[in-house]
């Protein structure tokens, strides 16, 4: 099968099943695409498009999201996951808006120097935006061309990658380049899936060299499998007797890095010295919850969540740019895993 009748066929599948209602390709301009795109990554669509919504109420254009207090802009990201996408959008933001006039950049490698746009994020931005011809490579393309290519090997190594770009860079057509595009990560996402692929109703089936091979499930070849190491924390929640609980704001960067979070401690530590160091009172009330795991993409974290109420108003802190007492109602850019156990706390102080 030559580039031309693979496009030809993706292309007549797209206009009969792709996706053609999903928010961001309603007047998709650079600036709305690039802000599917970078929520896309790593996430299905069906989790973003009522945060791309909101998102888009709150921040309608590039002068909004760089204007925008950074903690706004992660509040719209809290639950998400993958926060430095978030502090990315906003940085490059204020780099449109102080480089480039407050225009999105229509230069590939412009797009590519902003913070947090790759190389097939940022072909996705301009094709689908402006029709230009750039191929790209997400995760849902490799999965395809993979198969259908029979291209063995982690699509992480280089070598592997260059041969799925020179694929991708050959089979993308010069003619209704977004609505390709488009065709090809839709196939990858609804049809030819990482499990449980409908090969039944693939329009490439016939030319398929993994489903002829019998290697479908074994392609794309998995990443090398590594034991995950276990980091554990105490979590505090420290209630005062306005019924306020202390939130800390993290550092820029790491794991949720620029929300606002729990006072964490190390195992060793215990609650006792902890608020009599950091806030000069005493413990009135410790209950330990049950530990509780997230799991991030290089390590579990177990936290051990624990409940503090304090006699009297600390002394040694008061509201400053990293702490705040906040009334529970969850108005701050928190990671999922923290909301849940302030909604939890909220709801048994109900």
């Amino acid at each position: 099968m030559n580039s031309k009748q693979l496009s030809q066929q993706l292309l007549r599948w797209f206009d009969q099943h792709g996706r053609k209602t999903l928010p961001w390709q309603q007047n998709p301009t650079p600036y709305r695409v690039w802000i599917s795109e970078v929520m896309l990554q790593q996430t299905q669509v069906a989790t973003v498009v009522p945060y791309y919504q909101r998102f888009m109420a709150s921040f309608p254009d590039i002068e909004t999201l760089a204007n925008a207090d950074l903690d706004n802009v992660l509040s719209h990201w809290s639950g998400l996951g993958y926060y430095a996408r978030g502090r990315n959008l906003h940085a490059a933001a204020k780099i449109i808006q102080h480089e480039h006039a407050g225009s999105f950049p229509l230069q590939i490698m412009e797009v590519i120097a902003l913070p947090g746009i790759g190389r097939s994020t940022a072909a996705a931005i301009l094709s689908l935006a402006t029709g230009e011809r750039h191929a790209i490579l997400d995760g849902n393309v490799k999965r395809v061309l993979a198969r259908c290519f029979v291209i063995e090997g982690w699509p992480g190594k280089s070598h592997v990658q260059k041969t799925l770009w020179q694929l991708a860079e050959e089979l993308t057509p010069t003619n209704r380049v977004a609505a390709y595009n488009q065709a090809i990560m839709d196939l990858g996402a609804t049809c030819c899936t990482r499990s449980k692929p409908q090969c039944t109703s693939c329009p490439l089936t016939t030319h398929c060299m993994a489903l002829k091979q019998g290697l479908v499930k074994t392609l794309p070849t998995a990443k090398p499998r590594k034991i995950i190491p276990i980091r554990n924390t105490k979590i505090l929640m420290i209630c005062n007797r306005e019924g306020e609980i202390l939130l800390e704001k993290r550092p820029p960067t790491g794991i949720w890095g620029g929300l606002w979070s729990l006072p964490e401690m190390a195992q060793s530590e215990s609650a006792d010295s902890w608020c009599k160091n950091r806030l000069g009172l005493k413990v009135e009330l410790l209950e330990e919850w049950p530990i509780r795991r997230h799991t991030f993409s290089h390590f579990h974290l177990e936290m051990q969540p624990q409940l503090i109420q304090l006699k009297n108003n600390p002394t040694h802190i008061n509201e400053s740019d990293r702490h705040v007492w906040n009334k529970m109602q969850q108005t701050y850019g928190l990671a999922a895993p923290i909301a849940r156990l302030i909604e939890e706390l909220n709801r048994r102080e109900l």
